[in-house]
Parts: structure tokens; C-alpha cells; sequence
């Protein structure tokens, strides 16, 4: 099976991206059928060597990737909306311990004045430090 996707070029810190046609299970830095693009992020800067080529690939319903997808829709090449790409992994909530939560209750029904805590925070004063002696 056939599909469309990026592959990186470049040097480090500079990439350049080519468009090609390879096959779905080979390895995304190797063999390719063939190249329809090229395209430089730095300047969102996409080039097509044969625009029918192109067409003529998307006209046969092979399979884009996610990222490519997106880039030849922002440039007109494919008529259609943009999919998601990616992914960001969400960080894991750590739940609410059932002890903490009948404390923090309590606390409000003994009505303690907020200001007070206020001014005793506020005259606290760091403790200083002593330097360590070497043996």
C-alpha cells in the first residue's frame, strides 16, 4: 500500500522536508517510489515538481499522512479539512486523597479569620543560616 508523507532532510537544527511516495511499511528515511515535492518549514515554502503527478496520486485515493495532509491543504493542492496530526500526552491528575478533603471542609466551619494569618505570615522573618564547619 502507498501513502504520501514528509521525509526529513537536512542538516541538524535545519530541516528541509521531501514529499514522497513510498510504501506504507517501509522505513520513513529510505526507499521511495518517488518524489513529488520538497518543502522548507522555515519559510512554509512548499514546491511541487509536477503538480498533475500530484493530482494524479490523490486521484487514486492513496493514503497522506497526517502532516502532509494538513501542508498540501493550507497550499490548495487538496481540497478538503484539516486532520489531526498529533497528539500532546496529558499529565496524569493525582486524585484527591478522601482524608484531605473532610479537613479542608472542617476548616471554613470554624470560621478563623483570614487577616490575622495575613499579618503573622507577613512578620515572619527567615531563619539564617549558619555556615558549615569542616572537620
Amino acid at each position: 500500500m502507498l501513502t504520501i508523507r514528509l521525509q526529513r532532510t537536512g542538516k541538524k537544527n535545519h530541516s528541509h522536508f521531501r514529499v514522497v511516495l513510498a510504501e506504507k511499511t517501509a522505513h520513513v528515511s529510505k526507499k521511495f517510489q518517488e518524489i513529488l515535492g520538497s518543502y522548507n518549514p522555515h519559510n512554509k515554502d512548499l514546491v511541487v515538481k509536477n503538480a498533475e503527478k500530484l493530482q494524479y496520486w490523490i486521484e487514486q485515493n492513496i493514503a497522506i499522512s497526517p502532516s502532509a495532509h494538513n501542508l498540501l491543504v493550507t497550499k490548495g493542492f487538496l481540497k478538503a479539512d484539516k486532520v489531526k496530526a498529533f497528539n500532546i500526552p496529558k499529565k496524569p491528575v493525582e486524585p484527591v486523597k478522601a482524608e484531605a478533603a473532610p479537613a479542608a471542609a472542617a476548616a471554613p466551619a470554624e470560621a478563623m479569620p483570614e487577616a490575622p494569618a495575613a499579618e503573622v505570615a507577613s512578620n515572619e522573618t527567615p531563619a539564617t543560616e549558619t555556615p558549615a564547619v569542616q572537620a
